[in-house]
């Protein structure tokens, strides 16, 4: 997303607070009302180009807020790679960022649990909500082509929050115009949220207005290839055979595109001079220069709290920079790489060998390099530092795509040889010479070794029938529970089934 767009969204959030205002100052007594300073209401002012190209930025807004939403910590790559078994949880010890320790050894409490990821999803649906009823409402007011381009956006961002929701809770409220009234929605199952979802997102793609890739000043927003994406990882986590041809013809369709390749370095992906390559087909766009988020205003655009969050405790040494000790890189999955593969110093960095540190709770000297602070890695910020870090979230990328193709194309009864070239160009990429039959086993194995600190490997072990056999209590008594299909979804947050007058029913966790 461009510098404009990001410097946009603080003008939007200023908006909505003042249009949230106008709402309240509504519902008082006629002696307590005022005029309205902007002179103009907003059923009014959501009619013109202009104002729902705002609407429609305000709703990329809650992709920025899992990191730091300003209750929890929540960013969702960390938090789905510590219930796998690449990532420790970290920290002072379990009583800091306890719900992540209770994630991880698969005892998550409903008053203890990912509150945060839920009410940042739900802002994101209603935001989605918002632009579709402003496009419908100011249809004629808007060229065709711009209409049907906020419209998909608006809709592919929508299943895209709902896609989080669903696989952390399954049996979730689901609704596609916003709520009035009493505010309560029926909860559904995760297999009608699943039905729902896909068809939502059939719906936006029949429309076919976005482009296959965003040209530069639009980067942060999604595309047909940031579509397919999705649409394939939510088929094949639902298992969903007779959508599998479809997804797979996705999958040939970007790969067949010549804006998307591997490159040649997998080191560079992560750097700043990274973002945005060729391999890159979604990202969550974080910025550190002029930007002013803060503890007291963590929800408007700027960097990322990430780097601080996964970084050695007072670190003092060159190249990399302080942090807070979360999510220290198991020994084991050091270990599991061959010495020549690429992936292996690109993902763990030993930091020992590099400077000094406090050691924190689960340390192994070893911390995801992908996202670790770098020297400067919130240069030109102008707010607090922790919070405003330069590094993009890798979302989809290429090799992933080539990954899913393979194992599309071993579920259809498609081509082997064309799924062994697929697996093994993501595999010669990491500087690993041999050869590798396409196999479900090799397929899962070649994603344990390319997204380690992505956000994929745990929920590859639950599609797969993996996590019953492999996330199962370890050597040095961390992890003391075995994941079992009671546990595929989280604890319903408390707060939220009190909020709904108990009209939800907790999840058999």
């Amino acid at each position: 997303m461009s510098n404009i767009m990001k410097i946009m969204k603080k003008h939007i959030i200023s908006l909505f607070a003042a249009v949230a205002l106008m709402a309240l100052a509504a519902c008082t007594n006629a002696f307590l009302e005022v005029e309205a300073p902007m002179q103009e209401f907003i059923e009014d002012y959501f009619k013109t180009d202009a104002h729902i190209q705002e609407a429609v930025v305000a709703a990329y807004d809650p992709l920025h807020w899992t990191d730091w939403n300003g209750s929890q910590y929540c960013p969702v790559n960390i938090i789905s790679d510590i219930m796998a078994d690449q990532l420790w949880v970290g920290g002072q010890d379990k009583s800091d960022n306890t719900f992540w320790h209770l994630m991880m050894n698969f005892e998550a409490l409903p008053n203890n649990c990912l509150s945060g990821m839920w009410w940042v999803s739900y802002s994101g649906v209603k935001r989605c909500n918002d632009v579709l009823a402003y496009v419908a409402a100011a249809r004629e007011n808007l060229t065709d082509e711009a209409a049907k381009y906020y419209e998909e956006q608006a809709r592919v961002l929508r299943v895209f929050y709902y896609n989080w929701l669903w696989k952390f809770w399954g049996n979730i409220p689901y609704y596609e115009e916003n709520l009035s009234g009493d505010f309560l929605c029926e909860q559904q199952t995760a297999d009608y949220v699943y039905d729902k979802m896909i068809k939502d997102l059939e719906g936006a793609l029949a429309i076919d207005a976005l482009p296959m890739r965003e040209t530069a000043e639009n980067y942060g927003r999604v595309t047909k290839a940031m579509a397919y994406m999705l649409y394939a990882e939510v088929v094949m986590y639902q298992k969903d055979e007779a959508r599998y041809p479809t997804a797979l013809s996705y999958m040939k369709e970007i790969i067949a595109d010549s804006g998307y390749e591997l490159v040649d370095d997998y080191a560079t992906i992560f750097l700043n001079t990274g973002e945005w390559s060729s391999e890159s087909i979604f990202e969550i766009t974080y910025r550190a220069n002029g930007s002013y988020r803060s503890w007291g205003s963590p929800l408007v655009a700027g960097g990322t709290v990430i780097p601080r969050l996964i970084s050695p405790y007072n670190f003092s040494g060159a190249g990399h920079e302080n942090g807070w000790g979360f999510a220290p890189v198991r020994q084991e999955t050091y270990d599991m790489y061959q010495p020549t593969d690429a992936r292996r110093d690109a993902t763990c960095w030993y930091a020992p060998a590099d400077g000094s540190y406090e050691k924190r709770y689960q340390d192994t000297g070893y911390f995801l390099e992908k996202y670790v602070a770098k020297a400067g890695g919130n240069a030109g910020q102008i707010a607090d530092g922790d919070l405003n870090y330069d590094n993009n979230l890798r979302v989809y990328r290429y090799s992933e795509t080539l990954l899913n193709a393979a194992e599309l194309l071993l579920a259809t009864g498609g081509s082997n040889a064309d799924a062994k070239t697929y697996l093994n160009a993501v595999h010669h990429r990491a500087g690993l010479a041999d050869d590798v039959d396409a196999t479900l086993d090799n397929i899962i194995e070649e994603r344990r070794l390319e997204f380690v600190g992505e956000g994929k490997r745990y929920w590859d072990l639950v599609r797969t029938g993996k996590a019953a056999t492999t996330l199962v209590p370890d050597a040095y008594g961390y992890r003391t529970n075995t994941w079992s299909e009671q546990k595929k979804y989280l604890p319903i947050p408390q707060s939220e089934i009190d909020a709904a007058q108990n009209t939800l029913k907790q999840n058999a966790y």
